[in-house]
């Protein structure tokens, strides 16, 4: 009985990690972080005809715990660019000291349809784990945050995935956050919903009225207060994006992920655990194994029973400036030192 307990906690914590499409139903949990409005100013004019350092993968074992110094050359000792910029690349922020025995899930919603293997990572949600100070914390990150990829060149941070793989996504966030992610999570479209059928559906506090546009359906209205949903009216609900912001998506896609954590917690079918193990293990892309996930069961325990020890934050409109290229898309430029200080935060920077 004891191992098909631990079997159970092992699955809601990988889907804890690694379905990026997450919420927030408990309103004791703490919501942002103060927010600087101090934008940074210094930049590095890019030189279109600079010869670009290849693209050389970080070290996968490294830890954001133990910061490297990063040389003071162009770009900060990262690769050039091989594209030219639309605007200026910004130098890199500083590394962000973490507590031992701390590690970051980033969990990522990509738009990919079926029969295409084209995708953007729309969504980004960061997991911060530090069970030797008992805390959890949730960072949501805008999809237009318009950042330096190392390597490549100025573009909206759902690109990096795409562009070079959890590599390349590790190195935009170190050179444009400050810190190295430890394991990623990838989920797409249809295995959200599998999963959330699966479940038999969840329950997520829905703080607001939303009605928007639903595929093949018309207009759709989630009402305010506690929803139960079905995979369908799940993804509806984290994608929505017509009548409200990505800031204000980011927040749902928050709700429905803790809903998520909560609705495995409870589950009464503990023979349903080899099923779920399955389903996690044929729908979710992630580096992460179970001897990486088991010593956080304790962790996800403790979270099940009291909320108080999660925080949620998100880059929201006091962190970006909303801009245009020059070819017309619109982005969002970061203000570093608001971004920075939202960060030290969830981080548990000391």
């Amino acid at each position: 009985m004891r191992h098909k307990y631990l079997q159970l906690l092992s699955i809601a914590c990988m889907v804890f990690w690694s379905c990026t499409l997450t919420g927030n139903p408990d309103p004791r949990i703490l919501l942002g972080g103060e927010e600087a409005a101090n934008p940074r100013g210094i930049i590095i004019p890019a030189d279109p005809n600079a010869t670009p350092t290849p693209f050389l993968p970080l070290d996968p074992t490294a830890r954001a715990a133990t910061p490297s110094p990063i040389p003071t050359a162009l770009w900060g000792g990262f690769p050039g660019p091989s594209v030219p910029p639309s605007i200026p690349i910004p130098p890199p922020v500083d590394q962000i000291q973490q507590p031992a025995g701390q590690v970051n899930f980033v969990l990522l919603g990509s738009d990919q349809r079926p029969n295409s293997s084209g995708f953007r990572t729309d969504t980004i949600l960061l997991v911060t784990l530090s069970p030797n100070l008992g805390k959890v914390s949730i960072t949501a990150f805008p999809r237009d945050l318009y950042v330096y990829i190392p390597g490549w060149t100025m573009q909206r941070i759902n690109t990096a995935h795409a562009q070079g793989g959890f590599d390349a996504l590790r190195s935009t966030f170190l050179y444009n956050l400050g810190f190295l992610p430890d394991f990623y999570a990838l989920v797409n479209f249809w295995s959200f919903e599998q999963l959330v059928d699966n479940l038999g559906g969840i329950n997520v506090f829905a703080p607001t009225r939303l009605t928007d546009h639903r595929d093949g359906y018309g207009q759709f209205t989630v009402p305010a207060g506690n929803v139960h949903m079905d995979g369908e009216t799940a993804l509806w609900y984290v994608r929505s994006r017509y009548s409200s912001s990505d800031f204000e998506r980011n927040q749902r896609q928050q709700a429905v992920l803790i809903a998520i954590f909560y609705r495995l917690v409870s589950l009464n079918g503990i023979q349903r655990a080899p099923e779920l193990y399955e389903l996690f293990r044929n729908n979710v892309t992630t580096n992460a194994s179970f001897n990486d996930i088991s010593p956080f069961l304790g962790l996800a325990a403790d979270l099940a029973s009291d909320s108080s020890i999660l925080s949620t934050y998100t880059i929201g409109r006091s962190h970006v400036t909303p801009f245009t290229t020059s070819s017309g898309a619109a982005v969002l430029l970061p203000d570093y030192n608001a971004i920075t200080n939202t960060m030290r935060q969830a981080l548990n920077a000391p």
